[in-house]
């Protein structure tokens, strides 16, 4: 039995990381059994981040590389049919989903002053008080200097938002009138949108990116379908 550790839901999310929703997604997706494992600290996680799963004595980290790990042991079940050129521009469109759009997303959250004012109560609110003094302010910059070192945060808000509604604008324009990315079956790179754009969608931080969301509607119907399938109810 797979077992994945993930950070605990927030905002009425599946997950509020969309690199654990994208990888539960993938689980349900692919009908793997899995056991599910709340844990809002890294110490146990492989390569210090999440999600990361257990098989056996096995642990595995990083959604992508878990993912091949899942594939290889169990088939490939959600992709097979695709031909080498789909597969080619669903790798292409994951990478910018995972290494653009996500940096604008972290951007949004931890670096505007409207997002982090949502952002700091929703993932810090429940510590002790002199923790909750200490140590958001600390990961904060943290999280500033993975965006510089990204490149992302080196840009101006007007340019990161516009980034990230190019990135989302790119998806809806292939998604098109299809109920899935690549047709009639749900693929893994539905499995990446549909973890992000929810992600924008159902968040309280309101902004350009999440108004841009709103605005294609292909992206919301594809995410409610998306919703509606794998996590009913």
């Amino acid at each position: 039995m797979i077992v994945l550790h993930q950070f605990s839901p927030n905002w009425g999310l599946p997950n509020a990381s969309p690199f654990c929703m994208k990888l539960e997604t993938y689980l349900r997706m692919a009908e793997i059994p899995h056991t599910l494992v709340y844990e809002d600290t890294l110490d146990k996680a492989p390569k210090k981040k999440m999600p990361y799963i257990e098989d056996g004595d096995r642990k595995i980290g990083d959604s992508n590389l878990v993912i091949e790990y899942l594939i290889g042991k169990y088939g490939d079940r959600t992709d097979e049919h695709l031909s080498p050129s789909d597969r080619g521009i669903s790798l292409a469109m994951r990478r910018m989903i995972d290494e653009n759009l996500y940096w604008c997303m972290v951007y949004s959250r931890w670096m505007d002053e409207s997002g982090w004012a949502i952002t700091k109560p929703a993932y810090f609110g429940t510590l002790p008080p002199v923790l909750k003094q200490i140590l958001p302010g600390i990961l904060r910059k943290g999280v500033q200097k993975n965006l510089d070192a990204h490149g992302m945060g080196r840009h101006s808000d007007g340019e990161i938002y516009s980034i990230g509604s190019r990135d989302l604008v790119a998806l809806s324009g292939f998604l098109s009138d299809k109920p899935f990315f690549f047709g009639d079956r749900p693929t893994l790179l539905d499995a990446a949108a549909h973890a992000t754009v929810r992600n924008f969608l159902d968040v309280p931080i309101e902004g350009p990116l999440k108004q841009k969301a709103h605005q294609l509607e292909n992206l919301v119907s594809f995410s409610n379908r998306m919703t509606e399938r794998f996590y009913p109810g």
